[in-house]
């Protein structure tokens, strides 16, 4: 098979897709240790998969990225907290919090089309298991970051 056009990895037996799926399946049952990284997880693929980005062109996912580097999971629930926070109705204007705003990905040319982790690593046999998901995904956080830098 043809690795993935987008993060280069080998798309075999699955492609990037079927992974997130599962991982998104995983996810949603809120249960350590994918539930708490859910945030990170998806930041990673959609940086790797830039043709899904979202109209901020990957801003909270650049900064979601960047603050759990700095600080892990406690610095990205104080993100997550502020950007709630700035997106109440009981804010005036309900724009995103400074620390996203002021936070674009770095200009390139065109996104990377190689990463040195990917969802599949993470992955390992294809079902994201528990006992390396933890490293898994801060060596997944760090090659995104990495790559874009």
């Amino acid at each position: 098979m043809e690795p993935c056009a987008e993060c280069g990895a080998p798309m075999d037996p699955r492609s990037c897709d079927e992974l997130f799926q599962t991982l998104l399946a995983l996810d949603h049952g809120r249960q350590a240790p994918w539930g708490p990284l859910h945030g990170v997880s998806v930041s990673c693929f959609l940086l790797q998969h830039p043709s899904r980005l979202p109209a901020d062109d990957g801003a909270r996912a650049w900064a979601l990225l960047r603050a759990y580097l700095a600080g892990g999971l406690d610095e990205v629930n104080r993100l997550v907290g502020r950007a709630r926070r700035g997106n109440s109705h009981r804010v005036q204007g309900g724009s995103a919090p400074a620390a996203v705003q002021d936070t674009a990905l770095p200009h390139r040319d065109a996104p990377p089309s190689r990463f040195s982790v990917t969802i599949h690593d993470v992955a390992v046999d294809g079902s994201f298991p528990a006992a390396e998901f933890t490293e898994g995904v801060a060596a997944w956080a760090a090659a995104t970051v990495d790559a874009w830098s």
